[in-house]
């Protein structure tokens, strides 16, 4: 299945940066990131108002990918986000972007929890970790860059639906 047009769920103050990284490989169509003052104008506003925002962002997109950080499974929106999309029954992916450079000066971060496990109901959404290491064990950002980079619109093609029973 080819997906080209996304709708990316994410933690936005924690994972900004790696997000505008992935966006960057030019693999998926995602929608724009919000700067920091428009997203902040979008979480001020009202939880309705919130919806709305999110739920017409999502509306016209293919399939959503959470880009899965430290701690995006703790998020509220996120799972919120998770659960529209599956009573939408549009095909879900995970893929971990702990490995991938962030501020301050390149660090990465730890690998989070499987937010598909926190939201109710939710289940078989296939989760990929495209991280490398270097030969003492730790995160290499830039190979695992280049492995999201060369895996990305496979592992969004392997998005998944709600199975219908």
């Amino acid at each position: 299945m080819s997906i080209k047009t996304v709708f990316y769920s994410f933690h936005y103050k924690r994972d900004v940066y790696r997000v505008q990284m992935v966006r960057n490989i030019n693999a998926i169509q995602g929608d724009p990131i919000l700067g920091a003052q428009e997203w902040e104008t979008v979480r001020n506003q009202s939880q309705p108002a919130i919806v709305r925002w999110i739920d017409s962002q999502m509306s016209h997109k293919r399939a959503v990918v959470v880009l899965i950080g430290q701690e995006t499974a703790s998020r509220d929106w996120v799972k919120y986000e998770i659960k529209k999309a599956w009573d939408m029954n549009k095909p879900m992916v995970g893929v971990y972007i702990h490995g991938l450079a962030s501020l301050p000066i390149g660090s990465t971060d730890s690998k989070g929890a499987d937010p598909f496990l926190k939201v109710p109901g939710v289940g078989n959404v296939p989760t990929f970790d495209p991280t490398k290491f270097d030969w003492l064990g730790r995160i290499d950002s830039k190979a695992t860059y280049a492995n999201l980079s060369q895996n990305l619109e496979y592992y969004v093609s392997q998005a998944r639906r709600r199975v219908e029973r």
